[in-house]
């Protein structure tokens, strides 16, 4: 006699390799049984790694650890709000912390991941096994909910329900003809070859594997090179773990977005046999001129492409990183992962330019930067009147006893041997990436200091020798002394190529022939990316195609 069943929530696996639910006495004249849904034997965990900014800090918990003079051990250095009332709360916090407490509270060797950030499982409808436990259990709580959280349960649903039956007939479930039934000019590429719908027999093959999904946050003030020394530890970890429940599970997939895709670039270098594929989102592979930006003048405050409420977004995310330079600069200047996400080597060059207006023609560049095949030089000049760095806005803290810039110039160094020896230009066999490539998400492809016309008189040489007056001013702008010319004003012009409002189209395209295939898209912005439906269609679609060459 066919009796009615519900599935037995939360499913655990014991250390004997075998699956165990639990279910609830009722009374016998209740005859529906309860059904524990095993998952295949063949494990491939998949990892998301955020972007900078997009792990949860804390201070260090550990009494023998370096003390945070801002924070009691354990408390909440950075967590990214989930929420406008969230928002609001941090950007009154933020607003009241002085350029020498925002270098007390987010002191790169004071702090460590903090896994217990918000999760809000709420959000869907239906958690299918997954609960809170177990989303801490594979350190959901690591990163930025409001930014991952949509991501990891959806990859987590979809991955593990395949198939379902229609009257004893076998067929995909809806959530993946979504996926094959997506418009791929959303993706910047026609529906042939690697981006055609999915097969059967793709299908039946991914069906036969368990996707676990894990995140791994990491402390992005320090070195990429920290991280994805962290990452590996973490991939050994969850590949361990599923091992020794008798589980055969030898390698993972990493889906990354942004500067995380630096992290796992430099981590898959050291262990390419542990990673089946590697899916890169909006990743910076060339740099970003925006860091420019953000430690010379503060952060940007509008866009040109933003629309009023965007530009809003802007101006509360503004206060909590920094508006201005004196903000800014206490924490980035010493921070070797931000100033990883500087213009490197590969960076189309010039980028940086000194100009002034004229009347009735194109502006008139005086410098164009950088001259030599380095930037880090540009970066280790703190002399020139458009430096990256003023000195003495690094340490109002007093952490380098009012000598920062030993310390600046040795986490350049540390930026430049990033770049250049650790990374290079590895990126692992079997990857994929995806960037913004959309002028209506318009990015700091260059940085452009412009002065007003009447100085058109200037020579090159009388530009660089020109000296700062003061402090930035308010949005960045600079006055500048030049000897028996006078001063001028230089305002820090707005973002002028297409991108996804962070990441410039030419550092995204870096991956151009390094990669089994790149995605130009459009239509979201760099933080959204992982949120835009086109997006999360087309990570699913490739972590299908990464699973056809597992053996």
């Amino acid at each position: 006699m066919d009796e009615p069943t519900r599935p037995l929530p939360n499913p655990r696996l014991n250390k004997d390799g075998q699956w165990v639910g639990t279910s609830t006495l009722t009374p016998k004249a209740v005859t529906t049984r309860g059904v524990l849904t095993i998952p295949p034997r063949r494990v491939i965990p998949v990892i998301v790694v955020p972007g900078i900014m997009g792990s949860n800090l804390r201070a260090k918990v550990d009494p023998g650890a370096d003390k945070n003079k801002a924070l009691a051990p354990g408390e909440p250095a950075w967590r990214p709000p989930n929420g406008l009332a969230a928002g609001l709360t941090e950007v009154k916090k933020w607003k009241r912390r002085d350029p020498k407490l925002r270098q007390q509270v987010l002191d790169p060797e004071t702090l460590e991941v903090d896994d217990s950030g918000d999760i809000n499982l709420s959000m869907f409808s239906f958690s299918d096994g997954v609960d809170e436990r177990h989303a801490r259990a594979h350190w959901w709580g690591e990163i930025h909910w409001g930014s991952y959280g949509n991501l990891l349960y959806t990859l987590e649903h979809n991955l593990n329900s395949t198939y379902t039956f229609v009257k004893d007939l076998r067929v995909i479930r809806p959530h993946w003809a979504a996926v094959n039934q997506w418009d791929r000019r959303q993706w910047g590429a026609a529906s042939s070859g690697l981006t055609a719908p999915l097969t059967e027999a793709e299908f039946k093959k991914h069906a036969g594997f368990h996707f676990p999904v894990y995140a791994c946050g990491y402390n992005w003030l320090q070195s990429n090179k920290k991280s994805a020394k962290r990452l590996k530890r973490r991939v050994k970890e969850i590949i361990d773990f599923w091992s020794s429940r008798k589980q055969d599970c030898k390698q993972v997939i990493l889906v990354t977005h942004s500067m995380g895709g630096l992290v796992a670039r430099a981590c898959a270098k050291e262990i390419p046999d542990l990673i089946a594929g590697v899916i890169h989102g909006v990743m910076p592979a060339f740099g970003a001129p925006l860091c420019y930006r953000r430690i010379a003048c503060g952060t940007e405050t509008s866009s040109p492409s933003a629309s009023w409420i965007g530009n809003m977004g802007m101006e509360a995310f503004a206060v909590i990183a920094g508006e201005k330079a004196e903000e800014t600069t206490p924490v980035m200047a010493t921070a070797p992962g931000p100033l990883e996400l500087l213009p490197n080597h590969l960076y189309p060059k010039p980028w940086l330019f000194v100009s002034t207006k004229r009347q009735s023609s194109p502006d008139m560049d005086y410098l164009q930067l950088p001259t030599t095949d380095s930037p880090y030089d540009l970066y280790r000049d703190m002399k020139s009147w458009y430096r990256l760095i003023d000195p003495a806005l690094a340490d109002p803290a007093d952490k380098y006893n009012g000598n920062p810039a030993p310390f600046i110039i040795k986490a350049i160094n540390q930026a430049e041997d990033f770049h250049k020896r650790v990374l290079d230009t590895y990126y692992h066999p079997n990857s994929y990436a995806f960037y913004g490539n959309d002028f209506q998400q318009r990015s700091f492809g260059s940085c452009r200091w412009l002065s007003e016309p009447h100085y058109v008189g200037l020579s090159a040489s009388e530009v660089q020798k020109g000296k700062p007056e003061g402090s930035s001013t308010f949005g960045g702008g600079r006055n500048v002394s030049f000897p028996n010319k006078g001063t001028a004003y230089f305002q820090h012009m707005d973002q002028d190529a297409s991108g996804d409002g962070t990441v410039p189209s030419q550092s995204g395209a870096g991956p151009s022939g390094k990669v089994k295939q790149l995605f130009a898209t459009r239509g979201y912005n760099h933080q959204g990316s992982y949120s835009n439906g086109a997006m999360l269609a087309l990570t699913q679609h490739l972590i299908v195609k990464i699973v056809q060459g597992v053996a």
